[in-house]
């Protein structure tokens, strides 16, 4: 009988060209709001810090939203920022957005726009509760993180801005009165105007400081990101590596092992080479833990020794004598300046007898040295 393998891959890499609905399997997060939350000046914006403090804590978070950018070191591209925006024109298509993607929970910073247009400022606030009213309404069991806005630099338009701030809290504060699950992030008290790049949004370092209040905020809300995954939620083996080897073994022919100096966390990473074929790799055998028809989230922290390559996370799965691939990360380019995170969701069933299965990493072409750190499958 032959085996067969079901394959949901949504997850992607976080180098060069990722795929649109990315996602490791985790609690879906919408940001939402424009420009500040789509990133401009600098591509990711918050959202880059914001996963990166998520994915090495050991969350399994899902971006979700209908806009789609940011670099290679964003995990998750998705998001709900559009520059421009004012609060009425978010309002007009949030049923739409929450529909399609259920968020669990929701980061919002919306309104700068409202006064850069001078568009019926005073009013701003009120929309802002119609606004928050109708995200309830439609994901009445998502938690709202409802921001402040950042900072402006022109000195009228920062006036207008506290002003709208100062009503904030009194809103958010009706909504929990009112039993529902929305809370308050002082994002302007983070922020300076020396943050600011153009007057209006971030530099690189302002972004990370909103990253920092999201992510602070979050954690403070149980359930908002779930738990992170740590050592229980993990099923492979020494998945930090800073066990040196133990529970890796060269899938075809390499040599493993167990470098200090150069790890993405921790002290220690493992070192692939002496390759001499595309698929050969570090490897780890997991038969015996996994489910028939569960959905699995990979993660891969990698980086070549030397130059560059294109690695992929592959589960090699023999059922009554048949070996079947099943891709859990989709390729993704790395290099020897800095480490890249590989994710991806994949679903694996099979019919019969599962005799051996084994995680391992490959390059799609070549036999680059590698090193790999921090890998968990969930």
């Amino acid at each position: 009988m032959l085996v067969m393998l079901a394959l949901v891959l949504v997850g992607a890499a976080v180098s060069g060209t990722a795929a649109h609905a990315e996602s490791n399997g985790g609690v879906r997060v919408m940001p939402l709001g424009d420009s500040i939350t789509e990133g401009t000046q600098v591509p990711g914006g918050y959202r880059i810090g914001l996963w990166q403090r998520l994915a090495a804590a050991g969350y399994r978070n899902d971006f979700v939203g209908s806009q789609f950018n940011g670099p290679g070191s964003l995990g998750d591209h998705d998001h709900e920022g559009h520059p421009g925006w004012r609060i009425d024109q978010i309002d007009a298509n949030i049923n739409g957005w929450l529909n399609n993607t259920r968020p669990r929970t929701v980061l919002l910073h919306i309104g700068t726009n409202d006064i850069l247009q001078n568009y019926n400022v005073s009013g701003a606030p009120a929309r802002l509760s119609t606004l928050i009213d109708h995200i309830t309404a439609a994901a009445p069991d998502a938690d709202v993180l409802v921001a402040t806005i950042i900072p402006l630099a022109n000195a009228g338009q920062e006036a207008a801005a506290r002003n709208f701030n100062a009503a904030v809290p009194g809103i958010v504060q009706s909504k929990v009165n009112a039993g529902r699950r929305v809370h308050l992030v002082d994002m302007h008290a983070a922020l300076n105007t020396g943050d600011l790049i153009d007057g209006v949004h971030p530099t690189a370092g302002g972004y990370d400081k909103m990253a920092a209040t999201w992510y602070a905020a979050l954690r403070a809300v149980p359930g908002s990101i779930g738990n992170p995954g740590g050592g229980s939620g993990n099923l492979l083996t020494n998945g930090d590596l800073e066990n040196g080897t133990t529970g890796w073994t060269p899938f075809g022919s390499a040599t493993l092992s167990s470098v200090t100096g150069t790890a993405h966390g921790g002290s220690r990473s493992l070192l692939a080479t002496g390759r001499t074929a595309a698929w050969n790799g570090p490897g780890q055998a997991v038969a015996s833990k996994l489910t028939n028809g569960r959905t699995y989230t990979t993660a891969v922290w990698a980086r070549a020794q030397s130059g560059t390559a294109t690695v992929k996370t592959t589960l090699a799965v023999t059922a009554n004598g048949t070996t079947n691939y099943v891709r859990l990360t989709p390729d993704g380019a790395i290099n020897a300046n800095g480490w890249t995170l590989l994710t991806g969701t994949a679903t694996v069933s099979w019919s019969g007898t599962v005799s051996a299965a084994t995680l391992y990493v490959e390059t799609t072409s070549g036999t680059t040295p590698f090193l790999v750190d921090d890998v968990s499958l969930q």
